[in-house]
């Protein structure tokens, strides 16, 4: 295996900052708290809210971009402003959503983000004190929560069918070995889906592996996901 110095750095998962020189010949690779792949911010603490932040960021950015050209541009119908919405704001708002571990906070932020453009097509503020709900219903939006909620889920069906020798498959088995560091633990992609699972479907941990290999069954149940009550 051909290593490039120049394109490559080290970076040590751990919540302390821990020192980890690794050398290629007579080398050491600069080592970093953060770096980005495929389009994806990792952190040496391991948690996904400062990607996920990030991600909330870039998609304000694009409103900010298109609000006077086209978010509340008259002479755009509501049904091309929508087109936008799904064909560049959603995919820039959720991209890499999939392994996601979302908190009620983060929830709450990816939801203001998505009715921030809503709102504005639907040519409302939050002063109207119209409910979210309401909104999507006149303009025939999907719930952003539901599709990352089946995104997620459909994932999970993926990993649980990997054939062994797959990578993502082995990491998603993998159980930590050794005694957990103090302080509050992290939640790994596992167990929250498993708790999410649980909560949305009534599937409790020791049977989802059953159920979501079932890749018909795992389909009717995902079709039939109701939407989250709406928070407001």
């Amino acid at each position: 295996m051909k290593i490039s110095t120049s394109k490559s750095e080290a970076m040590d998962f751990n919540r302390k900052k821990v020192e980890c020189l690794l050398r290629v010949k007579e080398e050491i690779l600069p080592q970093v708290e953060e770096f980005k792949y495929l389009g994806v911010l990792f952190t040496s603490e391991g948690r996904m809210e400062q990607e996920i932040v990030r991600q909330i960021g870039a998609a304000s950015a694009v409103l900010q971009t298109l609000h006077r050209s086209v978010v509340v541009k008259r002479e755009l119908s509501q049904k091309a402003k929508l087109s936008i919405y799904r064909s560049i704001f959603v995919p820039t708002l959720t991209y890499g959503h999939e392994l996601w571990v979302m908190t009620k906070r983060t929830r709450s932020r990816v939801q203001a983000a998505k009715m921030s453009f809503l709102h504005k097509v639907a040519g409302l503020s939050l002063r109207d004190r119209v409910r979210s709900s309401a909104i999507r219903e006149e303009l025939g939006v999907e719930p952003l929560l539901l599709r990352i909620e089946r995104s997620q889920m459909r994932w999970l069906e993926h990993l649980v069918r990997m054939p062994p020798g797959r990578l993502p498959g082995e990491v998603f088995r993998a159980c930590p070995s050794g005694s957990r560091p103090p302080g509050r633990p992290r939640t790994r992609w596992r167990d929250y889906v498993s708790r999410l699972v649980w909560e949305r479907l009534g599937i409790p941990p020791d049977e989802l592996e059953e159920v979501a290999g079932e890749r018909e069954v795992w389909a009717s149940l995902l079709r039939l996901l109701p939407p989250r009550p709406d928070p407001r």
